[in-house]
């Protein structure tokens, strides 16, 4: 994100991320090439909480990787800042706090 924006993301409230590059950790066990189809949509129903950023104004994708290791042990090898606790998090029993890091 280019400047920062500010993001309904549904029930879970209304936060403002500011600017800068993100890491969002996401298992997609299966259909990996369909799921990333989907966020890379235009188009589509909001339903996680990532849904709801990429729909943003200036918000994009710049890179896509693939992982072996369980989403939460990536996600806290990844260095950054927790800007919204909980994001992407709903279902984390590890702790992580958020699944959405701002790298910088």
């Amino acid at each position: 994100m280019a400047a920062p924006v500010r993001v309904v993301v549904g029930r879970f409230g209304i936060f403002d991320f500011p600017a800068g590059l993100y890491c969002y950790t996401g298992s997609a066990r299966r259909n990996f090439e369909a799921r990333i189809r989907r966020h890379l949509a235009a188009e589509k129903a909001l339903r996680w909480h990532i849904d709801y950023l990429l729909a943003a104004s200036g918000v994009r994708i710049v890179e896509v990787r693939r992982f072996g290791g369980e989403e939460c042990a990536v996600n806290r090898e990844t260095a950054g800042q927790i800007p919204v606790p909980g994001f992407g998090a709903s279902d984390c029993r590890a702790g992580c706090g958020s699944h959405l890091k701002r790298l910088g």
